[in-house]
């Protein structure tokens, strides 16, 4: 069935917040929520830049009845000590609770070399429902190995029996195009019984479907209807380098079909997001679901809301 997303609006500029005051120089990327109560107060972590232009991560809070921001929080935690998996970024992309605390997954960022930079996963935890968190090591959880020589990256962790799943971006190499270095990755997935050790065996998740296809990102899944259903970020193909939000389907969680045309959420005419629609985040609310997105230049305009059709 076809997906009506109908626009509500931006619900946040950073560029127009506190968050102009207390090191950051802008951008709302990728935003991931986390319910405060029950009537409809969430809590949205995403990343800003600093004045090094390197990812940080905030939050606001913002409550669905009134539709305001009534917090802007200060930065959370700082990239990690040089050297680290961290030390050029932090980008929040996934939270899930656990035996009381709230594991914040986080893309941490290295400049490169031969390439602009490698990306790995980490945890930092919160026992205060995200209003802090403490990095739980100073290294990764999910980084590359034998058979993911390149990076990983953004990803979504959900619950199913006793084991978790994590769907996250994976590099499959580099490539020179039109003078520029360009990355290419896809979805994969794997799991966990504890959220810390990943048994990962290359499966993929959401593969490469149109030519020049290069790059889906930021997946979001949820339960919904007896099925799997996952949004998610793709470029290259019928849509250049601007991003579009795709979506697919799976009976078990692990055998996805691609069903991007179902999705009718396209750039405005004008405005924040007239060049793009990309980093979803899908949730239910009084029955309705919703979605969380950033628009142009990756965030940098803000995060949007829309709302499924009935």
């Amino acid at each position: 069935m076809l997906q009506n997303w109908n626009k509500l609006g931006l619900i946040f500029n950073p560029n127009k917040s506190t968050l102009l005051a207390k090191g950051a120089t802008g951008y709302a990327a990728v935003p991931v929520m986390h319910p405060l109560n029950d009537k409809g107060l969430f809590r949205i972590f995403f990343s800003a830049r600093d004045n090094k232009n390197r990812s940080v991560p905030f939050y606001i809070d913002y409550d669905m009845a009134t539709n305001s921001v009534l917090a802007e929080s200060d930065l959370l935690f700082e990239p990690g000590e040089m050297g680290c998996f961290d030390d050029s970024g932090i980008m929040p992309t996934s939270v899930i609770e656990k035996d009381g605390l709230l594991y914040l997954f986080y893309i941490g960022w290295n400049l490169g070399v031969t390439v602009p930079f490698r990306n790995s996963i980490g945890i930092a935890t919160s026992a205060d429902n995200g209003k802090t968190f403490t990095k739980l090591f100073k290294g990764p959880v999910i980084d590359r190995n034998h058979i993911e020589p390149h990076f990983v990256a953004s990803n979504c962790i959900i619950r199913q029996g006793n084991q978790y799943i994590i769907y996250y971006l994976s590099c499959t190499g580099w490539d020179h195009h039109d003078g520029n270095i360009m990355h290419h990755y896809h979805i994969k997935w794997a799991t966990s019984q504890d959220l810390i050790h990943w048994e990962r065996n290359n499966n993929v998740a959401i593969e490469f479907k149109y030519e020049n296809e290069y790059a889906i990102s930021v997946p979001r899944v949820i339960e919904k209807d007896g099925k799997y259903c996952m949004w998610y970020s793709y470029r290259g193909g019928p849509f250049s380098d601007k991003y579009r939000i795709g979506y697919a389907e799976s009976a078990d969680g692990f055998n996805w079909d691609r069903k991007d045309e179902l999705v009718n959420l396209s750039p405005s005419t004008e405005g924040w997001d007239s060049e793009m629609v990309c980093y979803p985040f899908v949730f239910n609310y009084n029955n309705r679901l919703m979605m969380l997105y950033n628009g142009n230049a990756y965030g940098k305009t803000g995060i949007g809301l829309a709302e499924l059709e009935q």
